[in-house]
């Protein structure tokens, strides 16, 4: 899966062990490493990223002091996701911490980054990559809870992201989601919102297959724009409460 491809990629030499903590924990709270998933072996780990078994082991270590993986014992053991990284607080809880000021530049770097990874995934992604996101939106669409729905909105933008074929993007979109995430899953408790969001991808879809980079980035903006705005009305609805 393309998603995962992202998540255990190679880690650079200057991050080890800090980097890999941040970037599963990014994969983790933002869903996009499911609930109860088991997670590769220390050794297979220490080989997809490019590290050693020692710093594999910190890294688990501290996530599972982080309550965000566990440990089961047995044949089938190994270290899996947590299931309740998501009911610790309720959805509302997050924007009474942040400003609208906030929602707005998280809403312009999210903008920037995903508008780029779009122009390029234009021209960049193969009929195989474009039948993949299809199947993605479709799950998406067929979503009937606002975490599942989120969590498959979070894999087709981290998708898009790798189909740039940058990993410096990829992994700056899968930054942002550590907090996009944890925000954006009480939009879609709305249904209109959803059916929003749909039809965006469908669009943004239809200028990957026409591969025009200029359509891609403007319907992608537009995607984003909408999250944004939704956001901070919801952050004004949550002061006047």
């Amino acid at each position: 899966m393309i998603t995962h491809a992202v998540i255990f990629s190679p880690i650079g030499q200057s991050s080890r062990s800090d980097q890999i903590i941040q970037r599963l924990a990014n994969a983790i709270i933002s869903g996009l490493l499911s609930a109860n998933e088991q997670l590769p072996n220390e050794a297979d780990l220490a080989r997809m990223m490019g590290v050693s078994h020692i710093t594999i082991r910190e890294a688990l270590n501290t996530l599972r002091a982080r309550g965000l993986i566990y440990t089961a014992r047995g044949r089938n053991g190994g270290s899996f996701v947590a299931d309740s990284v998501q009911k610790e607080a309720a959805p509302e809880d997050p924007f009474y911490n942040i400003s609208t000021e906030y929602l707005s530049d998280l809403g312009e770097w999210h903008s920037a980054i995903f508008c780029h990874a779009t122009r390029l995934a234009a021209t960049r992604m193969t009929e195989k990559d474009r039948q993949g996101l299809t199947e993605f939106i479709d799950v998406l669409e067929q979503s009937d809870s606002p975490e599942l729905r989120c969590q498959s909105d979070m894999r087709c933008l981290l998708t898009i992201a790798a189909n740039s074929q940058s990993a410096r993007i990829a992994h700056q979109e899968l930054m942002i989601q550590a907090e996009w995430a944890a925000l954006v899953t009480i939009l879609y408790q709305s249904e209109a919102f959803h059916r929003q969001i749909v039809d965006d991808y469908r669009h943004l879809l239809a200028a990957f297959r026409a591969q025009d980079e200029l359509l891609a980035a403007k319907v992608a903006g537009t995607l984003i724009d909408h999250f944004t705005t939704r956001l901070i009305e919801f952050k004004f609805s949550v002061q006047t409460l």
